[in-house]
């Protein structure tokens, strides 16, 4: 009997959570939870370490690259992050879209009723089992799209071929990351008296820019890797579909980098610094949705999964990338 989207949506996250996840403890080093992980290789892909104590109950959680920068005699229980955000395990997978909404993490813990850890479920994961679950490509496609939705953005035959199109169902989601980067540009705006104003003003502009292009290249990833499941790309034409993503990205940030710059000119009465944000905005976000394409689509070309390009890998070059233009575009204006 075949699933509907509806049905697999309403499923229990715990059905698809993995179970082949590392912990740490609390009174460990640094340098012995290295030892442990080196002994005891995790079974699956890692993006973050969760701290468990004896019985198993959660009480915080580790980025790998707080671990591996962390000094070796450094607690764990030091640079943990303890306010935890967990799944519980009566929550449906349509929950878990919800939190990979909201809290724009790349995966969650699973925990019971006492917060014991009984799962992990990342973004790539239960997108893949999902697909899974469906036998014919009319179910999946459909699957997908529900899927792709609650993430924000939708999934569409011709969106790959007109930027247009791409920029219409895509920009909109942006301005939740717009608001809420101005508004903590605003707040950061209270202690810049304590540095020269030209620094602060540039300094606390930067979670606007970081987040709008982590944002752009998380969408075109999913987008990447979704037709890619869906047959939806073809490496021999990979070229025409990097210029179409790449108009997509300059559509997309031309339009944030209006607002952005639009709002800092009013508020700020700073050309300079508005002429920086824009700038940096539209370099950034194009810069962004190209590697958010490039790398899932290099590691198809090479046979590997591309479902790892959703972790560090996009991520972490386009934040590199895009403060690279911004600081570089900023010391040539001043």
């Amino acid at each position: 009997m075949k699933l509907t989207p509806t049905q697999i949506l309403n499923d229990p996250v715990i059905a698809h959570a993995r179970r082949d996840f590392s912990t740490l403890r609390p009174d460990w080093t640094v340098g012995e939870a290295l030892d442990q992980m080196r002994a005891n290789p995790p079974g699956g892909r890692v993006i973050y370490f969760y701290v468990t104590e004896e019985a198993g109950k959660l009480v915080g959680v580790v980025p790998t690259r707080r671990l591996l920068l962390s000094g070796p005699t450094m607690k764990i229980a030091d640079i943990m992050i303890r306010g935890v955000i967990a799944i519980p395990e009566s929550a449906t997978v349509l929950d878990a879209c919800e939190f990979f909404t909201m809290h724009r993490l790349l995966a969650f813990p699973v925990i019971d009723s006492n917060r014991v850890l009984t799962g992990v479920i990342d973004v790539d994961l239960y997108t893949e089992e999902l697909a899974a679950d469906a036998d014919d490509d009319e179910t999946d496609a459909r699957i997908n799209n529900d899927v792709f939705e609650l993430i924000g953005v939708h999934l569409t035959p011709t969106e790959s071929a007109n930027p247009l199109a791409g920029f219409r169902r895509r920009f909109p989601w942006l301005a939740c990351n717009i608001a809420g980067g101005l508004l903590a540009a605003a707040l950061s705006g209270v202690f810049q008296d304590v540095l020269t104003w030209k620094d602060a003003v540039l300094a606390l502009f930067i979670p606007v820019v970081l987040g709008l292009a982590e944002s752009v290249a998380m969408q075109s990833v999913t987008l990447t890797v979704g037709r890619f499941r869906g047959k939806g790309v073809n490496i021999a034409k990979w070229h025409k579909q990097a210029l179409a993503e790449s108009a997509t990205g300059i559509l997309l940030g031309l339009g944030s980098a209006i607002a952005v710059a639009s709002v800092a000119t009013i508020g700020l009465r700073d050309f300079s610094v508005a002429l920086v944000l824009f700038l940096a905005l539209v370099l950034g976000i194009t810069i962004s949705a190209v590697v958010g394409f490039a790398v899932p689509t290099l590691l198809h070309r090479f046979k590997l999964s591309p479902q790892v390009a959703a972790g560090p890998i996009s991520l972490a070059t386009a934040d590199m990338l895009t403060l690279l233009g911004y600081f570089g575009i900023a010391r040539a204006i001043s």
